[in-house]
C-alpha cells in the first residue's frame, strides 16, 4: 500500500496517454472524425470502475469471512471511488453520444442499462447511510456488494449484446477493431486501461487511509 512506483507509473502514464491522445494520429472515419479520440477517455473509465468494484466485491467477501473492520472500510472506499468513475463514464459517453448519434441521452440499451447499474450502486451508499450500528451496516452493506456486482455485470455486459444497440460491441455492432482502430490508438489505449486503473486504485487507497485515520479517533 505505501509502496510509490506504482504511483509514478500512473501519474508518467496518465500523461503520456493524454498527450499522445490529444496529439497522435487517428483514423479518419465518416461520423466519428476527431472524436474517436474519446476512445482514450470513455473506455479507461469504465475499465478504472471496473478495478476498483472488483477490489470492493473482494473485500466484502473478505469481511463476511473475517469480520474485519479494515475490510469493511475498503471495500465502501473501493465502491465510491468505483461509482466516482462510473460517473466519468457517463459523461464522457454522454458527450460521444452527442457528437455521434445525436443526443446526449438516446435510450440505447448500453446507455439504459448503465443507468440501472449507476442506481444499484448508489442505493448501496444510500443503504449504508441509513443504518447507524456498525457491525450490522457492514454485514448487509457487504452482502448487498455481492449480489450487485454480478448485476451490474450482466447489466452492462451482457444485456445489450442481446439487443439492438447503437453502442460498438454490442447488437451485432461490431466494436473497434483492425478496420477501425489501428497500432497507433492501441498504442495509447492499451497503456490507457492501465494508468486509469492505477488511478482509481491510487484515490481508493487514499480514501481508505483518511477513513481508516477517523475510525481509529472514533474508538479512542
Amino acid at each position: 500500500m505505501y509502496q510509490w512506483w506504482w504511483k509514478v507509473l500512473a501519474v508518467v502514464t496518465v500523461l503520456y496517454t493524454l498527450v499522445a491522445g490529444f496529439l497522435g494520429g487517428v483514423p479518419r472515419l465518416f461520423i466519428l472524425h476527431e472524436t474517436i479520440r474519446n476512445t482514450y477517455f470513455h473506455v479507461p473509465m469504465w475499465m478504472a470502475m471496473f478495478t476498483v468494484f472488483t477490489i470492493s466485491v473482494i473485500y466484502s467477501i473478505k469481511y463476511l469471512n473475517s469480520g474485519k473492520e479494515e475490510h469493511d472500510l475498503i471495500a465502501v472506499e473501493c465502491a465510491n471511488t468505483g461509482v466516482f468513475f462510473f460517473v466519468l463514464g457517463l459523461i464522457t459517453g454522454m458527450i460521444w453520444a452527442k457528437s455521434t448519434w445525436g443526443e446526449y441521452w438516446s435510450n440505447d440499451p448500453k446507455q439504459n442499462s448503465a443507468a440501472i447499474a449507476f442506481l444499484l450502486y448508489c442505493a448501496y451508499l444510500v443503504l449504508r447511510n441509513a443504518i447507524d450500528e456498525e457491525q450490522k451496516r457492514a454485514k448487509i452493506s457487504a452482502i448487498y456488494n455481492i449480489f450487485a456486482f454480478p448485476i451490474m455485470i450482466v447489466l452492462i455486459m451482457v444485456l445489450p449484446r442481446m439487443t439492438d444497440s447503437l453502442h460498438p460491441g454490442n447488437g451485432g455492432n461490431p466494436a473497434f477493431g483492425k478496420l477501425d482502430m489501428d497500432n497507433r490508438m492501441r498504442l495509447v489505449l492499451y497503456p490507457a486501461f492501465i494508468a486509469w486503473s492505477l488511478i482509481g486504485l491510487w484515490i481508493a487507497t487514499l480514501r481508505y487511509r483518511i477513513r481508516l485515520i477517523e475510525y481509529k479517533q472514533n474508538t479512542l
